[in-house]
């Protein structure tokens, strides 16, 4: 079993954008591959509008280098939809982000958003997949730092 995340579109910009040195533990794993991280198209595709959002602070010269970043560790997949039903994320837009976790057969979903963090516990309790905060699952790698894979949906 791989360990695979999703990230939200908002842990990206921590990423990649703002450079958040909370998060550097986290992309030294992606960029070593120790964890894969994995996106749809859809997913991508609203990365790179937010990516464009003026109140950002990203200049046109960088855009180029904020997406190869992420595109050096994001893997675009398009796996087949699975026959298993979902909770209903309340913002709809945030919907695909339980979706690729559910067919990609992620282990996380790591994310700042609180309708998708409402869920947590009904992924976890279907046996899903694991939804937490940057804080928490930092916490985990913290804590399990060579407890790989990180294949438990028990509670850290």
């Amino acid at each position: 079993m791989t360990n695979k995340i999703v990230l939200d579109t908002n842990v990206c910009l921590d990423l990649f954008v703002f450079h958040d040195p909370r998060w550097t533990p986290l992309l030294t794993l992606l960029q070593s591959g120790v964890l894969t991280a994995v996106c749809r198209e859809d997913c991508r595709d609203e990365w790179l509008a937010v990516l464009h959002y003026p109140h950002l602070p990203i200049r046109d010269e960088n855009r180029a280098q904020i997406v190869a970043s992420f595109d050096q560790v994001i893997t675009v997949e398009q796996p087949a939809s699975k026959n298993i039903k979902l909770p209903v994320c309340t913002d709809k837009d945030d919907q695909k982000f339980l979706e690729i976790c559910r067919d990609s057969d992620a282990q996380f979903l790591v994310t700042k958003d609180k309708a998708l963090l409402k869920l947590a516990r009904k992924t976890r309790a279907l046996n899903l997949f694991i939804i937490e905060t940057p804080e928490q699952f930092q916490a985990r790698l913290v804590a399990n730092p060579q407890g790989f894979p990180i294949n438990s949906l028990n509670p850290q």
